[in-house]
């Protein structure tokens, strides 16, 4: 049986990968970012044992990214959001992040405390 440490971790995993591909590839502009932001907080608060989501869209590299583009949205990609969570299962707090390394949008644990 995986501890409730384990599980909490888990649980932390399932609210990423959701997250991330729910929304990869929604169309994104400077206009829509804060509320599609917003939606993707709701959304996975839902989740059970997720406490807390805060989406960072980031509105000055989608703004950049559209300087070379004739459309005036793009899609939602790892690089335009960071995305921090905590995750409460069982007396376990999870704390999460997920930024850019370089190409790739890594989701890792910050902490685990009993």
């Amino acid at each position: 049986m995986p501890t409730d440490a384990e599980r909490a971790c888990f649980e932390a995993g399932i609210k990423f990968g959701s997250l991330y591909h729910q929304f990869a590839g929604t169309p994104v502009s400077p206009d829509s970012a804060e509320s599609l932001g917003r939606a993707m907080e709701e959304a996975i608060e839902n989740q059970p044992h997720c406490v807390d989501v805060d989406v960072d869209v980031r509105t000055d590299r989608i703004a950049a990214e559209l300087e070379s583009q004739s459309a005036a949205y793009t899609e939602l990609t790892g690089r335009f959001i960071g995305v921090r969570m905590l995750i409460e299962y069982a007396g376990v707090t999870v704390r999460t992040r997920m930024e850019m390394e370089g190409d790739y949008p890594m989701m890792k644990l910050v902490g685990v405390e009993a």
